[in-house]
């Protein structure tokens, strides 16, 4: 299994509805609104380096209120 973070910034007052839709995705396994340069915070996870480009272009990226994303890739 393959792990990374996914750091969001979201649109002004769109973090809780973004954060709920981001945790119904399947393969995200932890997700949290956080302070700092991001709002949200994800884990997710899957079978291969694809699948999580995938799941991060196709799905948390089409989320409405969600703006730029930086993944950062579990390497241990």
């Amino acid at each position: 299994m393959i792990r990374a973070y996914v750091a969001v910034i979201t649109a002004g007052g769109a973090s809780k509805e973004v954060l709920d839709a981001v945790r119904d995705l399947s393969g995200v396994t932890e997700a949290h609104i956080v302070a700092g340069d991001f709002d949200i915070v994800a884990e997710i996870e899957g079978e291969t380096v694809h699948d999580l480009q995938t799941m991060l272009t196709k799905e948390i990226q089409a989320i409405d209120g969600v703006g730029t994303t930086r993944t950062y890739v579990q390497l241990d």
